[in-house]
């Protein structure tokens, strides 16, 4: 691997910025790990790895977080943990896809409200391990004038620090539940995969050593996603895509900026996300067991 001492960008970045992981980045000042000496491509060739996305027609962000690279010459495994969209509207050949991947466990960060309205994960069909842990009891389009003067930036940094705050417990005890023994390969989603399980996302990648460009750069694929869901809904609910027209754009928005400032200011307080998810609850054994699972050496 030679004398390679190219240093990476720590500044936030999308899914489309060109950043080379051949580089050593020691004592990250960000508290996000370290990006140590490897030749494993760009953040785009990472992000776009034919195995990142798990095709589907009736779930549209459903995404392996296999191969990302950590500080400690460490890369997340292929097939154990993926996150995803609203897993209720399964069905047909999509149901065989999911079967192929084995899952034990799916983890529903939904309200009870949801589930009660739009369904769950199809049990009867695929038998897992169901775990409901609602991250929050209200979604915002049940709030009032939650989101006033802000813009999107502003309403995501403002909703993503109150969830955080308010919902530190409930991610604690997400994090504990996929850490249980023979708990993987599993699944956590909520409606759009984008706010509950991007935070959970980063959470978990940050817990592991991920650095903070690729975790913003897994977050951002979910704009993507959203692309998908409405060319879907557009050719089979357009009732829906005229919901989704009167809906705020920042309920749709996935500012990966957004989620560095929130993140930022994480690292601030706790030092790193690793400590923050030991302050929320999440034991070391947990976070040993999720380590241990969940990695494997760069090779």
């Amino acid at each position: 691997m030679g004398n390679q001492q190219k240093v990476t960008d720590a500044r936030p970045v999308g899914p489309h910025v060109h950043h080379a992981f051949t580089a050593r980045l020691i004592g990250d000042p960000n508290g996000f790990g370290t990006v140590i000496l490897m030749s494993i491509g760009t953040i785009d060739e990472l992000l776009s790895h034919p195995r990142r996305l798990v095709t589907m027609r009736t779930v549209h962000n459903f995404r392996d977080l296999g191969g990302y690279p950590t500080g400690s010459n460490e890369v997340t495994r292929w097939g154990l943990l993926f996150r995803a969209d609203g897993l209720q509207r399964l069905q047909g050949d999509d149901l065989e896809v999911v079967r192929a991947l084995g899952l034990r466990t799916v983890v529903d960060l939904r309200s009870q409200t949801e589930l009660d309205e739009r369904g769950s994960f199809p049990r009867h069909e695929l038998e897992v391990e169901f775990a409901h842990h609602p991250i929050v009891d209200r979604t915002w389009d049940q709030e009032d004038d939650v989101i006033g003067d802000r813009t999107d930036h502003d309403f995501l940094v403002h909703a993503y620090t109150v969830m955080l705050a308010e919902g530190a417990r409930r991610f604690g005890e997400a994090i504990e539940q996929l850490a249980k023994p023979g708990a993987l390969p599993a699944v956590f989603h909520c409606a759009a995969g984008k706010d509950r399980t991007g935070l959970l996302a980063a959470l978990l990648l940050g817990a592991l050593g991920v650095p903070r460009e690729v975790i913003l750069g897994d977050y951002g694929l979910t704009r993507d996603g959203m692309v998908r869901m409405r060319a879907w809904a557009e050719q089979e609910f357009p009732e829906m895509v005229e919901r989704m027209a009167e809906t705020p754009s920042a309920y749709f928005a996935a500012l990966p900026e957004a989620l560095g400032e929130v993140l930022d200011g994480v690292v601030a307080r706790h030092g790193s996300i690793r400590e923050l998810v030991r302050a929320i609850g999440v034991s070391d054994d947990a976070l040993a067991s999720l380590g241990a699972q969940l990695l494997q050496p760069l090779t």
